[in-house]
C-alpha cells in the first residue's frame, strides 16, 4: 500500500515501511462509513495525519453503493462471511509492560435477515416456429392478410419492444449501470449535509439532480402531493376551499414561532389534535402529516411544526421539491470526503483491519493500534464504527433495526409524461401494529439503473424481518408475479434485509478509553443531518480549538512547493459555492 499525496491530479508515493514506522498518526479512523469519513477529512484538512482501514474490498461500508454484479458478489460475502482467525499470539508479543490490549470484533454483524427473489425471467423466451406453421393452417383465409399487416405495422408500432420484458440475463449484463445503496436517504437543500458540502467547497466532487415528485399512499392509490404554492393551484385533487385552506395553514407554519397563541394549548398533544382542531380536510391532514411533515400520530405538536416549518424553507432552493439526490447513488458522497482527506495527505488502506487497541494503563488512552499484519502503529485518537466493538465493551446491547427492500422494477410506481423523475413516496401504516414506510423510486438519469427500469427503495422502522414489513406495501404498490419467473411481474428482482440502528447510544454506551470515538451507523431518518451533527461532535471533542471542515482552495489558489504568490480569487462566501452546487445538478 502507498501514501497517495494528491493536488489537483498530482501524485506522490511511499512505501509503507517509510511512514507507518516512523510517523506518529493524529488520528486513525477504522470504517469509512459518512461519519468516519467526514471526520477524516477535517482532520486532515486542518493539517492532522489521518490514516483510514477498512476490511472490506469498497469504500463507505454500510454507506456504499454497488453496482448489480458487485451487489450480487457482496451477497454471497454476507451468507458466505465467517469471523476471521485472530492471531492473538502476533499482538500479544507487541504488547509492552505498562500495557493493556483491547481487541475488536472480527465479524460485522449490522446486516441480518437477508433475502433476495427474482421474478424475471431468467432468459428472453421466443415463440417456436412450429406455432406459427400451426396457425397458418388452422386459419387459412386469414394468414397471408395477418402476415402482410404484421409486417408492415411493426417497424413502426413502437409498443413491441415496450412491452419487451427485462430479463434476469439482461439485468446481469447491464450491472455495471447500476449503482444500488445500502442506505437510502434524500438530502434537505437546507439541511445539515448540503450546508457542508457547500462550506467546505467538497460539493465540486459531485453532481446532483432534484427530486421531481413527492407522492403518498392514499386510499388504494398513489396520488401526488401539493407542497408548493404552485402545485397547490394546479392541483386537481384539492377543492377550491381545501386549497385556501391549505395555503393560510402553510404560511402560518413558516413563522409559527410568532404565533404562540395558536398552539400553546397543543404543545403536550399530538400534531394531529392541533390540525383537527384548525379545521382541516381529511385530505389535508393526510398530506401535511406523512408527506410534509413527515411524522407519526403520536408526534407532538411543536415538533410537527418544526418538521413542517423546515420542509417550507428547503422549498425552491433548487427546484420544486426540498429534496436533492447525489447523481450515481448516495455512496458517492462518503468517496467526496475521502478524496477531500487524500488531498490533504490522508492515507486509505483497504482490505486491512485493526485487530487490538493498545492503551496505556496510566492515563488509560489508546497510544497505538495493531493491525492484523502485527504491526504497530501509534496514534492519539481512533475513530470507529460501532459494528467493530464487542459486546464485552458495551454497556447495552439493545438496538433498533432498519427494515430495507431494494427493487428493481419495469414500472413507475405513478406513471407519467416525463418516465425521468425521481420520486419521494411515504405509505402510511397499512395496519395499526405496522410501521409507516417511506419509499425512493430513481430513474436511469440518476444514474443508478439501466434505460427501462427504475431502482426502488423502500426504507422503515422494523418490527420484524424485513421481508415480512415490506412484503405487503410492495403487493400494494406494484404486480408482483406469484410464480417468480413464469408470470409478468413488474418486480424484476427484489432484496430484503435489515441493518442495524445504534444512533440511539452515545460515548456512555461504551466501556471504552477516553480517545475512542465510537460512531454510528445509518439511522432510519429521510436525512443524514444525525451523521453530520456526529461528525462535527466528534472533531471538536478530538480539535476543540480548529474549525470543521474549512472550505479547501481552488486549483488556482493553491500554492506548490511555497512558491509563488497567492492567486486573487472571489474568496469562499456561500453564494459562491451555492452557484457551484447549483452549475452542478439538472
Amino acid at each position: 500500500m502507498a501514501r497517495i499525496s494528491q493536488i489537483e491530479g498530482n501524485f506522490q508515493f511511499r512505501e509503507r515501511s517509510q511512514w507507518w514506522s516512523v510517523t506518529m498518526l493524529s488520528v486513525c479512523v477504522h470504517f469509512p462509513g459518512l461519519t468516519e469519513s467526514v471526520i477524516a477529512a477535517a482532520c486532515s484538512r486542518v493539517g492532522q495525519s489521518v490514516l483510514h482501514l477498512d476490511r472490506r474490498n469498497y469504500y463507505a461500508g454500510n454507506w456504499a453503493s454497488f453496482t448489480f454484479n458487485g451487489l450480487l458478489s457482496w451477497i454471497e460475502q454476507y451468507k458466505q462471511e465467517v469471523p476471521i482467525t485472530e492471531l492473538e499470539q502476533v499482538w500479544r508479543s507487541l504488547i509492552d509492560e505498562g500495557e493493556d490490549a483491547v481487541p475488536l470484533s472480527a465479524l460485522d454483524s449490522s446486516i441480518s435477515n437477508l433475502e433476495v427473489f427474482c421474478y424475471a425471467r431468467l432468459h428472453e423466451v421466443s415463440e417456436p416456429k412450429e406455432d406459427q406453421h400451426t396457425s397458418d393452417i388452422s386459419e387459412p383465409s386469414q394468414s397471408q392478410e395477418e402476415k402482410e399487416s404484421q409486417l408492415s405495422s411493426s417497424p413502426a408500432d413502437p409498443t413491441v419492444e415496450v412491452q419487451k420484458k427485462i430479463t434476469y440475463q439482461k439485468l446481469v449484463k447491464e450491472g455495471r449501470r447500476f449503482n444500488i445503496d445500502l442506505v437510502s436517504k434524500l438530502m434537505y437543500s437546507r439541511g445539515a449535509l448540503v450546508d457542508l458540502l457547500i462550506k467546505s467547497n467538497v460539493s465540486r466532487y459531485a453532481e446532483f439532480k432534484n427530486i421531481g415528485r413527492i407522492l403518498t399512499y392514499r386510499n388504494g392509490k398513489v396520488e401526488q402531493v401539493p407542497c408548493s404554492r404552485a402545485d397547490v393551484f394546479a392541483s386537481k385533487q384539492l377543492t377550491v376551499v381545501e386549497k385556501r385552506m391549505l395555503m393560510k395553514f402553510l404560511t402560518f407554519c413558516l413563522d409559527f414561532e410568532q404565533h404562540p397563541e395558536e398552539y400553546q394549548d397543543y404543545t403536550e398533544k399530538p400534531f394531529r389534535e392541533f390540525l383537527k382542531n384548525k379545521k382541516l380536510t381529511e385530505n389535508l391532514q393526510h398530506f401535511i402529516l406523512h408527506s410534509i411533515a413527515m411524522v407519526t400520530q403520536h408526534t407532538l405538536t411543536e415538533e410537527g411544526l418544526k418538521a413542517t416549518q423546515h420542509f417550507l424553507r428547503c422549498l425552491g432552493r433548487y427546484g420544486n421539491t426540498p429534496f436533492l439526490f447525489p447523481l450515481y447513488g448516495l455512496g458517492e458522497i462518503p468517496q467526496c470526503f475521502c478524496r477531500m482527506c487524500a488531498v490533504f495527505g490522508g492515507i486509505y488502506c483497504l482490505r486491512h483491519s485493526v485487530e487490538c487497541l493498545v492503551v496505556d494503563k496510566v492515563s488509560n488512552k489508546v497510544k497505538a493500534v495493531i493491525d492484523t499484519r502485527g504491526q504497530r502503529i501509534s496514534c492519539s485518537h481512533f475513530v470507529v464504527e460501532d459494528s467493530y466493538i464487542r459486546d464485552e465493551q458495551r454497556q447495552s446491547t439493545a438496538y433498533r433495526q432498519i427494515s430495507r427492500a431494494v427493487l428493481i422494477t419495469d414500472r413507475s410506481v405513478l406513471p407519467s409524461e416525463s418516465d425521468q423523475q425521481i420520486s419521494m413516496v411515504t405509505i402510511p401504516p397499512l395496519e395499526s401494529s405496522a410501521p409507516a414506510v417511506r419509499m425512493v423510486e430513481l430513474c436511469s438519469s440518476s444514474m443508478t439503473c439501466m434505460p427501462g427500469t427504475y431502482l426502488v427503495h423502500l426504507t422503515c422502522s422494523s418490527s420484524g424481518k424485513a421481508q415480512e414489513d415490506l412484503a405487503p406495501v410492495i403487493s400494494q404498490l406494484f404486480h408482483v408475479s406469484t410464480i417468480p419467473g413464469e408470470e409478468p411481474s413488474e418486480v424484476l428482482w427484489v432484496m430484503y434485509f435489515n441493518m442495524r440502528d445504534t444512533s440511539a447510544l452515545d460515548s456512555s454506551s461504551y466501556s471504552l478509553p477516553s480517545n475512542v470515538h465510537v460512531c454510528t451507523g445509518p439511522d432510519d431518518s429521510l436525512c443524514s443531518d444525525y451523521s453530520i451533527k456526529l461528525a462535527e461532535s466528534v472533531f471538536h471533542h478530538i480539535l476543540p480549538d480548529e474549525e470543521f471542515c474549512p472550505p479547501a482552495p481552488n486549483p488556482e489558489d493553491i500554492i506548490y512547493d511555497g512558491d509563488g504568490p497567492q492567486a486573487k480569487g472571489p474568496g469562499f462566501d456561500e453564494s459562491t459555492n451555492t452557484e457551484c452546487l447549483e452549475s452542478s445538478q439538472e
